[in-house]
């Protein structure tokens, strides 16, 4: 089939839904497809769309659907679809997944977050990684990463400002990846560096350097205040890494509701308190490990890609017969 995969990030970007796009394109060309990624649909002949944020994209799923009325269309719910848009602009949002046929969700509480009659269309697959090999973690720091750019739906500053209330004894360090959303935020994080001893962020970096960087950490923050299902999650569990994560359903719905690595949203104190505990008992680590090693099956290329084949399988059928 020819898909055209929709995402509103630009080319060149290292966002989650560019890299999101990237992968699913290259598992469906793996799946025998041939897909083309756009930040826009302007009529390209498609057998079937598959759309990156229902707000963001509305105008390309509305284009689709009215020039291909038969034709199958996917919308995947991000979590500003989920916890932000579906509250502050009901119509553009609940008009996109009207006329989807299929919702792709990338976590497992997605369901009770959409209105009722949305929930028969949902299909959640969670996002794969593969990890690169171990490496040897550093000695005489404890480094704690954060995976993400900078922007107010991130918290990006929250474990930094946990690592302010560590003890002088402790040897933890914040490397914080991700680009900044704007100025305002690059100029917050080099004044976090100037002032704070134990931050340091490292800007836009390649995925190989992510990947690399959680070959060799041994914990990870995620202090988000709202997920539709975090990739980096998926890369950390795989990579043996263990994550503190903000209690939010988009982490929940990925590392369970019994993981120990909970804390409430924007509780610098909290957060310290667990990094602190991951770097002085190693009862704790192990747990943390424990569950995510539970979870890593999840998270399987294969699983994934097996997930997508499934779905276009049963779509393509079924939207035929609701149109004959």
């Amino acid at each position: 089939m020819k898909i055209s995969l929709i995402t509103p990030a630009p080319k060149q970007s290292r966002a989650g839904n560019r890299v999101t796009a990237r992968r699913w394109a290259r598992l469906l060309r793996e799946l025998g497809h041939e897909v083309r990624v756009l930040r826009d649909y302007r009529d390209e002949p498609a057998d079937l769309m598959i759309a990156l944020h229902a707000w963001r994209s509305a105008f390309s799923i509305e284009r689709f659907r009215a020039r291909h009325p038969a034709a199958p269309l996917v919308v995947a719910l991000t979590g500003t679809d989920i916890y932000r848009y579906a509250e502050s602009d009901t119509a553009t949002t609940f008009r996109s997944l009207d006329l989807a046929d299929t919702l792709v969700g990338l976590h497992d509480l997605v369901r009770d977050a959409l209105p009722r009659e949305y929930r028969r269309k949902l299909t959640v697959i969670h996002q794969s990684a593969t990890a690169l090999p171990r490496r040897r973690p550093l000695r005489r720091l404890f480094e704690v990463l954060v995976i993400g750019h900078l922007r107010e739906e991130k918290d990006p500053l929250r474990a930094a400002a946990a690592a302010r209330l560590l003890p002088a004894s402790s040897r933890i360090r914040i490397v914080h990846l991700g680009g900044a959303h704007d100025r305002q935020w690059a100029e917050r994080a080099r004044r976090e560096m100037g002032e704070n001893p134990r931050y340091r962020w490292l800007g836009d970096v390649s995925g190989h350097a992510v990947r690399r960087a959680l070959a060799r950490a041994p914990l990870m923050v995620l202090s988000s205040i709202m997920e539709g299902g975090a990739n980096v999650v998926s890369e950390a569990v795989v990579a043996g890494v263990p994550v503190l994560a903000s209690a939010i359903p988009g982490s929940i719905g990925l590392l369970g509701r019994d993981y120990p690595g909970y804390f409430p949203v924007g509780d610098a104190a909290a957060l310290a308190r667990l990094m602190c505990r991951a770097e002085e008992e190693p009862a704790f680590r192990a747990a943390l490990e424990r569950h995510c090693a539970k979870r890593a099956p999840l998270f399987a290329p294969e699983r994934e890609r097996q997930a997508w084949r499934a779905l276009l399988a049963r779509l393509v059928p079924a939207r035929r017969a609701a149109e004959a």
